[in-house]
């Protein structure tokens, strides 16, 4: 398990990403619990984009956890929510980024979702990151 998942010296070590989607499949399993795995993206070298990824984890619970993959993309899991739940939040967070950090453009990110529901097994990486990751940002 994920001791701290929001600890910033350990949410970026590639090993943790399998325990971050075991701890999905555990919640669903074991528990019957829904989570959603949220795939964060942004253009490649946008300054903007690792502030909007402090601002959603700032704002997340301390039963989710993120996974920084890249300085453009991150893994969020949310858990005890459903895909439906896991947008409202995502959404509301971004609205919250944009009432707080006002600028001429929305920000430049893209989000994907990947629910995770009992009974759920295809809880692996090569599973959930295409589908997280399936509308990646265009260069400019």
């Amino acid at each position: 398990m994920l001791s701290n998942p929001l600890d910033r010296n350990q949410n970026d070590d590639p090993r943790l990403l399998r325990q971050l989607l075991g701890r999905a499949h555990d919640l669903a399993s074991r528990h019957a619990l829904h989570s959603v795995v949220v795939g964060m993206a942004g253009f490649e070298g946008d300054p903007e984009y690792p502030e909007i990824v402090d601002f959603v984890v700032s704002a997340l619970r301390v039963d989710d956890a993120v996974f920084r993959m890249t300085r453009e993309r991150t893994l969020l899991l949310l858990a005890d929510v459903d895909a439906s739940r896991a947008r409202e939040i995502i959404n509301r967070v971004i609205d919250d980024y944009r009432e707080s950090f006002p600028s001429t453009a929305d920000p430049a990110i893209t989000i994907g979702y990947y629910e995770v529901a009992p009974g759920s097994d295809d809880v692996t990486v090569k599973h959930v990151l295409p589908t997280v990751f399936a509308d990646l940002p265009r260069a400019h």
